[in-house]
Formats: structure tokens, C-alpha cells, sequence
């Protein structure tokens, strides 16, 4: 079994979007600064990758991720977040297709009250951003991490091996895709939202 991660997906993303989500992110508790360093760390590994290999980490400082963050001049970054001066979440933004950028975060390693807790700060962050949030994913236990989501949710064009916790992609994805127009589903504007915690999320 994977590592437990969300996914969203989003259009026509540039610096002021990757500062507001921080922003939101820092305000319901993940914070991009080490509580006890202040450290703010790169990180290239993989949040969706099953296996834990450390990736290089840089520090750098707050100001320096965010002249990155926007994808101008990178195709994917990544930055630890902090639950506590011991549990982070790694976030990973990287370019998924023509204009949609893909935001990951790894949940791998956190005990469920603080999984919890991430999944709550992420939906809401995302929430806020939802006229240019074309979809999410969340998988609390990494059992799908082979089900190609870039495709599923930006084009619509790939099939579910198995069912995450929740899936939320477009109307016209929802109706048109093979599963997912014979399920019910949560309608939360703009999104269709499937699975067993699809009222939750």
C-alpha cells in the first residue's frame, strides 16, 4: 500500500495563487517554516511515491519558494509543510498539462488526528480557490496511487482500478466518463464529488 496523499488540480496558476494558498495553508496550521528552525526546506522527492527516499532538500528562505512557486520558470517544486516541529506534509506543485498545475501533498507518516487535521486545512485552502480548482483527489491510505489522476481529472480519459476516499472532477467529466456517469454523486459547485467520503470533504 502507498503513501496516503491529496491532489488538486488547477487552471491559469501563477505566484499570486501559490501565496494565496500558503497563506491559507499557514493560517489552518501547516506552516512552510520549521517551528523551532524556521527552516524553510525544498524537497524533490515524490509525495505520491510509495517509498520514503529522501529527496535533496535546499533551504531557502519563505520569499525565494514563492518566486519559484508560480511555475514560471520550473515544470514542479516541492517544500515541506509542518504539522508540528515533528510531522510534515510534503507539497509538491508541478505542471500537469496545457495551463493546469497539479498542487500534491504526501500524507505519508502522519497519525490520523493530524492526517485529519492536514486533510481539513488542504480542502478548505483548496475550497477557497474553487472557480479555478478543477478538481481533487483524496486518498487517505495511498491504495490508488496507480490510477493515472492527471488524466482522470483534467481530460477525463482515464479508468478508476480502485476508489479513493474522494474524487471530485467537472460536470462535463462527471457525466461523459464511463464510472463515474452511472454513480451517484455530492454536487458542490463547480465539482461532482464521488466516493465514500464525498459528503465529508
Amino acid at each position: 500500500m502507498g503513501a496516503g496523499f491529496f491532489h488538486s488540480y488547477h487552471l491559469g496558476w501563477a505566484r499570486a495563487d501559490a501565496l494565496t494558498l500558503l497563506g491559507d495553508l499557514e493560517a489552518a496550521g501547516l506552516r512552510i517554516a520549521h517551528p523551532v528552525t524556521g527552516r524553510v526546506l525544498l524537497d524533490s522527492h515524490d509525495p505520491a511515491s510509495p517509498a520514503r527516499p529522501a529527496g535533496t532538500r535546499s533551504r531557502v528562505t519563505r520569499e525565494q519558494f514563492l518566486s519559484i512557486a508560480g511555475l514560471e520558470r520550473l515544470d514542479t517544486v516541492g517544500v515541506r509543510l509542518w504539522v508540528r516541529h515533528d510531522l510534515d506534509v510534503l507539497m509538491r506543485i508541478r505542471r500537469a498539462g496545457d495551463r493546469v498545475v497539479a498542487v500534491e501533498f504526501g500524507l505519508d507518516g502522519l497519525p490520523p488526528p493530524e492526517r485529519e487535521r492536514a486533510v481539513r486545512a488542504i480542502r478548505s485552502a483548496i475550497g477557497r480557490a474553487s472557480v479555478l480548482c478543477i478538481g481533487f483527489v483524496l486518498d487517505r491510505t495511498g491504495a490508488n496511487t496507480g490510477t493515472d489522476w492527471d488524466r482522470l481529472v483534467v481530460a477525463g480519459t482515464a479508468l478508476l482500478d480502485g476508489w479513493p476516499d474522494a474524487v471530485a472532477v467537472r460536470e462535463d467529466i462527471a457525466f461523459r466518463h464511463p464510472q463515474l456517469a452511472v454513480l451517484d454523486s455530492v454536487h458542490r459547485s463547480p465539482w461532482r464529488i464521488f466516493g465514500s467520503a464525498a459528503l465529508s470533504v
